[in-house]
């Protein structure tokens, strides 16, 4: 019986804990010193990871290693599971992409625990400017249930989460097809009206991608997109909390308006996170400007192509910037992120030990992660 035990303060009572871990699972909580100066939380939990540190789920020659390198790279800044999400592209391209995360998963165990299925963002999205955002407008198409067919014969169902924007004719159809085989369906990337958004949830979906992003640069007043999915409660949606996809007042207003509980804190990564200030050319927004504050843009433009911060960085800037307190922003990147992935990222006794040990930077606005447990084992 391996053992091993885990000291730091509980993100919501800020109360010294010792954890011992038993076989991968937590088996005892109790006081920790008083003295400890480190936080202890659930590992993170990231529903949205184009890729990171040169590793790119969206390039042209993504084959399994790049997987297995991308899920090391997760580990190091806290995240225990994430699912790897494919943008807009032609089919062959996406298919590619699913096959060489299923085969990293045939041969890693610890990648097949991280990765618990794919999340494929479009190709079902509004074309319209603005809302496509940094998805490339040609290979944006209707849905088509035949193609999701394809995805999943590719990848061994592999698909969990896609993202379509409902204004298409057959959205209704396709989400609820989708949503009855048990594939989340979310909301993003959309210019659709109010009802075609209700009925999207009437249909099925469940959730929402990076809400207050993936839209038109300049929106009516009311009605419009953002107000209807903050309104409907059968809608969980995933915010960006980065400092530049939303300023802090208007996180903190839809954090208020969606409720904690129907909000969760994603990344939304992209290839050049982690990498020095420069010009790039990528799959996400082809000739990219990354700026040394943290910010990604289509080079030339506002248009934002993805982020570039960690989700760890996400939680420390939501806490720092006063969005939210530390606890209820460690629950949006663990808790309740993990009910979409299987009831991950609790710190109760009997759960799995996946836990992240760590110091908040307030002045770096990040976390300094310094120990990673999956199921019990050390990963850093």
């Amino acid at each position: 019986m391996s053992s091993r035990t885990l000291t730091g303060r509980n993100t919501i009572t800020a109360q010294p804990l010792c954890i011992t871990v038993e076989d991968g699972r937590i088996r005892a909580i109790e006081p920790g010193p008083e003295d400890e100066a480190l936080w202890l939380a659930p590992g993170l939990i990231d529903l949205q990871v184009n890729g990171y540190g040169g590793c790119d789920l969206n390039a042209d020659a993504v084959d399994a290693d790049v997987v297995l390198a991308l899920t090391r790279q997760m580990l190091s800044t806290g995240v225990t599971t994430f699912v790897p999400t494919l943008i807009t592209a032609p089919e062959e391209k996406i298919v590619r992409a699913l096959r060489a995360i299923a085969k990293a998963r045939e041969a890693s165990a610890l990648v097949a625990y991280s990765i618990p299925f794919v999340h494929v963002e479009g190709p079902h999205i509004s074309p319209e400017e603005g809302a496509h955002g940094a998805h490339a407008p040609e290979y944006i198409r209707p849905p088509s249930l035949d193609e999701f067919a394809r995805w999943q014969a590719a990848s061994g169902d592999l698909v969990g989460t896609v993202t379509v924007s409902p204004h298409w004719e057959n959205a209704a159809e396709y989400i609820a097809a989708l949503a009855g085989k048990g594939v989340r369906v979310a909301i993003g990337h959309t210019h659709a009206a109010p009802e075609q958004i209700h009925a999207a949830a009437a249909a099925g979906a469940s959730l929402s991608t990076h809400l207050g992003n993936g839209i038109a640069l300049m929106l009516p007043r009311h009605p419009n997109p953002i107000w209807a999915q903050l309104a409907d409660e059968r809608l969980t949606a995933t915010f960006i909390a980065d400092g530049h996809h939303m300023p802090a007042d208007t996180l903190k207003a839809m954090l208020r308006a969606k409720g904690i509980e129907r909000s969760i804190f994603v990344s939304d990564a992209v290839a050049l996170a982690g990498m020095p200030p420069g010009i790039y050319d990528a799959p996400v927004g082809g000739r990219v400007q990354l700026s040394a504050d943290g910010r990604a843009n289509v080079a030339g433009t506002d248009i934002l192509a993805g982020a570039v911060r960690p989700l760890k960085d996400g939680v420390a800037w939501a806490t720092v910037a006063g969005v939210c307190g530390l606890g209820d922003a460690i629950r949006m990147a663990t808790e309740i992120p993990g009910r979409q992935v299987g009831r991950r990222g609790l710190l109760r006794l009997g759960e799995t030990a996946d836990l992240v040990r760590f110091a908040l930077d307030a002045q770096n606005k990040s976390l300094q992660i310094e120990t990673v447990l999956v199921e019990g084992v050390e990963e850093r």
